[in-house]
């Protein structure tokens, strides 16, 4: 017996992000001395049989077809929502009035006014709260950080940085619920919500937008092989300037139908004494360029990942042997855990979340306005 308080987790959806949050779970208590001993007690899906499916898959006691079955069991602590955004207002204020603490994918909700909600609710309970921005949990995205705000690289001018995969390149894809307007919007809510969330927490606040969205795939097969099609309302690719308000300037792109790329969430930082260029798609690597280095060797440096990068040594003891996404999953499992055990906050909360979906409001607001839209 460790000695632990247990912690309780109930989870809802079993997709591809239901199953890369229980292996955070599960890797997290595996590689970190967590503050609780975990306890995966329950998991919800549509169906009783898919949630059974992934019962037995990921390792939880019990299966519901229900999701408020989770709010009522005092074995739960966590909820864990990993469903459509569009559900996700329901089901965390629901959590949250049950005394939940919850942790929900990205983006929060819909809408501003959703998030603001969800924010007062869970600050007025005094519950802790994780949105799902794992990229942010990178130990080189750390690195980046603590570089930056060092003053390392000088004064922050500017920022690049595209979220892009092809998930939705072939215009055969059935229509979903991805591209249900109602959800928030289309890549630009979906990817680029993780773009924004990168900007914010490297270079800071943004101010303002000025933004185009475009729709390439006008309309999509009702189902597969199917000769109805509904039309395609929301954005497939979404462009956009941005001013912070620490004066730097800079750009974003997110693009759902990017032939080729599987996971582009990449970004370039220049400064007046050095830069930092980064890619997802490699993510155990990022690029530093320091202007004040011997005019003869000066070039960009590759920092490969490693125990002195934590908390890269958790995982391995050995540099270049490389960490993976669901492992990115378990750092944001064990700062969420952190928080609870301290009564802290992680700094992807719902607030972070809220404003995330600020800028993407205002980003929307820019594109059917073709005018700068500050963030307010």
């Amino acid at each position: 017996m460790s000695g632990k308080r247990k912690l309780g987790v109930g989870l809802i959806g079993t997709g591809f992000m239901g199953k890369a949050h229980a292996l955070g779970f599960a890797i997290a208590a595996r590689v970190f001395d967590l503050p609780f001993e975990l306890d995966l007690v329950t998991v919800a899906d549509a169906t009783a049989e898919s949630a059974e499916v992934a019962r037995a898959r990921l390792g939880f006691r019990n299966a519901t077809a229900d999701w408020r079955d989770l709010l009522t069991d005092p074995q739960i602590d966590i909820i864990d929502i990993t469903t459509p955004n569009l559900l996700h207002k329901e089901m965390a204020l629901a959590a949250i009035a049950h005394g939940k603490h919850v942790y929900c994918e990205k983006p929060l909700a819909p809408t501003v006014a959703d998030c603001a909600e969800m924010v007062a609710a869970a600050e007025k309970a005094g519950l802790v709260t994780q949105v799902g921005f794992n990229y942010l949990k990178n130990p080189l995205i750390f690195l980046a950080k603590d570089i930056i705000d060092s003053g390392e690289i000088g004064e922050i001018r500017s920022f690049r940085g595209i979220h892009a995969e092809d998930f939705m390149a072939d215009a055969n894809i059935p229509w979903a619920w991805r591209l249900d307007p109602r959800s928030g919007g289309g890549a630009l809510a979906d990817i680029g919500s993780h773009i924004i969330a990168c900007m914010r927490h490297l270079v800071g606040p943004i101010k303002s937008v000025l933004a185009e969205t475009v729709i390439h795939i006008p309309a999509r097969p009702v189902s597969r092989d199917a000769t109805e099609t509904r039309a395609v309302e929301v954005d497939d690719i979404a462009r956009a300037f941005v001013r912070f308000e620490n004066g730097a300037s800079g750009s974003f792109e997110a693009n759902w139908i990017a032939t080729g790329r599987k996971m582009q969430h990449d970004f370039e930082i220049y400064g007046s004494k050095g830069s930092i260029a980064f890619t997802q798609e490699r993510l155990n690597e990022i690029k530093v360029y320091y202007a004040g280095d011997d005019i003869r060797s000066r070039g960009f440096r590759t920092i490969w990942a490693g125990p002195e990068h934590p908390p890269y040594g958790a995982f391995c003891v050995a540099p270049g042997h490389q960490i993976g996404f669901n492992d990115l999953k378990a750092i944001e499992v064990h700062e969420f855990l952190e928080a609870i055990a301290k009564g802290g906050k992680p700094s992807t909360d719902f607030r972070e979340g809220y404003e995330v979906q600020k800028v993407l409001s205002a980003t929307y607001r820019s594109a059917r306005t073709n005018e700068w839209v500050d963030i307010g």
